[in-house]
C-alpha cells in the first residue's frame, strides 16, 4: 500500500475512534443525569421481570443484560437462580443497582461495557437480554450484530423496546426539534421497536422469532403536568434536551407546551399506556 494512502487511512481511523469515544462520553454523561433508576422503579418496574419471563430464564443459565442500568431485568434473572453479568455504559447507573440487588438477596456481576464491543467472549452467555437498553446505543448494526455474537448456538435472544408509535417513540419525536442534531451515523432509538428493522438486523443469524406489540399500563402521573416536570428531572434524554435549549425561553416553554399536548393525549384519567415490542428469538446454529 502506498505510504501516504496508508497513514491518511491510519489518520481516517484515528479520527472515527476519537469521535465514536466523544459520543460514547456524551450518552454515558447524558444517563448519568438526574435519577433514571427512580423512572424504572416508579414507572416501568413490570418491564424486567417481564422480559426475563419471555426469555424463558431458568436457574443455572448464564445470562448477559447488556445495558441493564440499574438492573430492571438483570436483578429479576438473578433472583431465579441465572448466572447474570449486568453491562452497562454508565457506572453510576450500576452503583445504584449493586444497592437494589444487595436489598433483595440478589447475587450478580456488574461490567461496565459499551454495548457495540462487548468485552465477553463469542457464545459466552445462553440468554442475552435488554430493557429498553440497547435501543440507545447509537450504531444499531454494530450492537446488533454484538448480541448474537455473546450468545451460544441456539441460545435466546430477547429484548423489550419502545415503539415508533407508541409514547415514549412520540415523545422522542416530540423532543427532536428541540434537542441537538444527532451525530452523522447514529439512528433513531425507537427504531429498535419496529419489528421489520430489527429483523433485518439479526438477519438469518436467528430462528423461531417472536415479535408481540404489548403496552405499560401506567398510573404514576396524574396530569400532564406532573409527567413532564417528572421527566425533567429523572430522564436524562430530556434533561439534555431541555439544556439544550435553556437559553431561550421562549423555546423552553414551547418544549413544555410539545411535552404536555402530548401526555394529555395518552392519559385517560390518570392512566396510560405506553407501547413496547417484546422480541425474542434464538440464535441460530444450535
Amino acid at each position: 500500500m502506498n505510504e501516504s494512502v496508508a497513514a491518511d487511512q491510519g489518520g481516517q481511523t484515528g479520527h472515527a475512534d476519537q469521535a465514536d469515544q466523544a459520543l460514547k462520553a456524551k450518552h454515558r454523561a447524558m444517563w448519568a443525569l438526574g435519577d433514571y433508576p427512580a423512572v424504572v422503579t416508579e414507572v416501568v418496574a413490570e418491564l424486567g421481570p417481564e422480559l426475563v419471563r419471555g426469555c424463558g430464564v431458568q436457574d443455572g443459565d448464564r445470562v448477559l443484560d447488556v445495558a441493564a442500568g440499574s438492573g430492571n431485568a438483570a436483578i429479576p434473572a438473578a433472583l431465579l437462580g441465572a448466572d447474570v453479568v449486568a453491562s452497562d455504559l454508565t457506572p453510576e447507573l450500576l452503583d445504584v443497582g449493586r444497592g437494589l440487588a444487595a436489598a433483595r438477596g440478589a447475587r450478580l456481576d456488574w461490567r461496565v461495557a459499551d454495548a457495540e464491543a462487548l468485552p465477553f467472549a463469542d457464545g459466552e452467555f445462553d440468554r442475552v437480554m435488554s430493557c429498553v437498553g440497547v435501543m440507545f446505543a447509537p450504531h444499531h448494526q454494530p450492537a446488533a450484530d454484538e448480541l448474537v455474537r455473546v450468545c451460544r448456538p441456539g441460545g435466546t435472544i430477547g429484548l423489550i423496546n419502545w415503539t415508533p408509535e407508541g409514547f415514549i417513540g412520540q415523545m422522542f419525536a416530540t423532543m427532536r426539534p428541540f434537542a441537538p442534531p444527532p451525530p452523522p451515523g447514529a439512528q433513531p432509538p425507537p427504531m429498535w421497536g419496529d419489528e421489520g428493522h430489527v429483523r433485518a438486523l439479526f438477519g438469518d443469524r436467528v430462528t423461531g422469532v417472536e415479535a408481540r406489540r404489548r403496552a405499560l399500563r401506567v398510573d404514576r402521573f396524574e396530569g400532564p403536568a406532573d409527567f413532564r416536570e417528572f421527566f425533567k428531572a429523572t430522564y436524562g434524554p430530556t434533561i439534555a434536551t431541555y439544556r439544550f435549549v435553556s437559553e431561550d425561553a421562549d423555546r423552553v416553554a414551547a418544549l413544555d407546551s410539545a411535552l404536555d399536548e402530548l401526555a394529555g393525549r395518552y392519559l385517560d384519567d390518570g392512566t396510560m399506556e405506553w407501547e413496547y415490542l417484546l422480541f425474542t428469538a434464538e440464535r441460530a446454529g444450535g
